[in-house]
């Protein structure tokens, strides 16, 4: 099973071809650069050098939260946009759980993390269990102090992963005791990532039509809390 994978859903943007689990190619950009311009590029360029057409994907996989709302949008409309026309599936991919893979074969609780803004955090927990990522806490939007008191409870090195991960560590260290960054070249988010965690959620049974794709924001848009508050306190 060839899967092209997409992740667009941080700074940091990417695409993955994988076939029954071995990683065929990856383009990586984490330059700032609007994913709306670069996004189909990178596709474009991984399948012409892999001599892959878009007809011989079996299943397009992408991070569909959480993240930047503009970022998450992007990776899913270009994937609907791909697999629509073909008839192909597809599946959306938790951003934290697809992270939780760059750290495969270490023994540390991870903890997967995306600055939500606001000292808060979209954050999960995982660890690896016999060459597996197995997940210990669903995807959630909480406050650096709630996430801090919840690594309390572990008693191991956590390590942090994610464009959150410099952020919790910083705010953590003299805090917790055994705590520390993932190396910069597994830290951010990685296509090939969102490819290993399509595979390993069992790709052949799990896709879904392109209509059917959805996104994952785990809390509401600033505009929407923001209107949200104003017709709250116009009801007062």
């Amino acid at each position: 099973m060839k899967i092209l994978a997409v992740e667009s859903s941080a700074l940091a943007a990417g695409a993955a071809l994988s076939e029954d689990g071995k990683l065929l190619g990856e383009v990586y950009l984490n330059v700032g650069l609007t994913h709306s311009c670069t996004l189909m590029p990178m596709i474009e360029s991984l399948l012409r050098f892999a001599d892959v057409s878009a007809r011989d994907i079996d299943l397009f996989a992408v991070s569909n939260g959480p993240g930047s709302f503009t970022g998450v949008r992007i990776g899913v409309s270009t994937v609907k946009g791909m697999a629509q026309p073909l008839g192909k599936p597809c599946i959306g991919v938790s951003t934290l759980y697809a992270m939780a893979h760059n750290m495969l074969g270490t023994d540390d609780l991870i903890c997967c993390a995306m600055d939500a803004r606001c000292r808060q955090v979209y954050t999960a927990l995982f660890e690896c269990a016999d060459g597996r990522i197995v997940r210990l806490t669903d995807d959630d939007a909480v406050s650096l102090d709630d996430l801090c008191r919840t690594l309390r409870t572990y008693d191991r090195r956590v390590v942090f992963v994610g464009d959150g991960a410099a952020l919790c560590y910083n705010t953590f260290r003299g805090v917790l005791p055994n705590i520390t960054l993932a190396p910069e070249t597994l830290r951010f988010q990685r296509a090939s990532s969102v490819a290993a965690a399509a595979w390993a959620a069992g790709a052949e049974q799990v896709g879904v039509s392109a209509d059917e794709l959805s996104v994952s924001y785990l809390r509401l848009s600033q505009a929407e809390r923001e209107r949200k508050q104003k017709m709250e306190g116009q009801k007062e």
